[in-house]
């Protein structure tokens, strides 16, 4: 395989798995908010929206795999808020439990890419100051959770 097509199916995957955070963060929004099944809020996505461009797999594993281990999640990320849990506005909570889900869970996913994806959704979703708050906590779970990777 040359360089280009390489770099070529990288990027593919790269906004393929971008689409499919963007999706599970919107999911897992109307999981946390509705307390909406899982299996029908996947079923109304994939009806709803054009997946043919999408990481249909990481969709999948980031949409169930959060809600399985939600309060684990929370307690990693909670003692790094300056702030009660409670009082985490929903999509930054959402967002924090996909981050650390995914710097926890995915170790294929560099962690610093899981932090900007993370950071690029609260932009676009969050509040006008979020993505910096998303990205200062998600930093520091990153030194716990993949300290050999952050000393690098």
């Amino acid at each position: 395989m040359s360089a280009n097509t390489s770099k070529g199916s990288h990027n593919t995957l790269a906004a393929e798995r971008r689409k499919a955070r963007h999706y599970a963060m919107q999911g897992l929004y109307q999981w946390y908010m509705a307390s909406a099944p899982l299996n029908a809020i996947e079923a109304e996505f994939r009806a709803d929206y054009d997946f043919s461009h999408v990481d249909l797999e990481y969709f999948q594993a980031v949409l169930h795999g959060v809600p399985t281990c939600v309060d684990e999640l929370e307690e990693i990320f909670q003692p790094l808020l300056d702030r009660g849990i409670d009082d985490l506005d929903p999509i930054e909570r959402t967002l924090l439990r996909m981050g650390v889900w995914e710097l926890k869970e995915r170790i294929d996913v560099p962690y610093k890419v899981a932090i900007n994806e993370a950071v690029a959704l609260a932009k676009k979703f969050g509040a006008s100051e979020s993505h910096k708050y998303i990205n200062g906590v998600l930093d520091k779970a990153a030194r716990e959770l993949r300290q050999a990777e952050t000393s690098a």
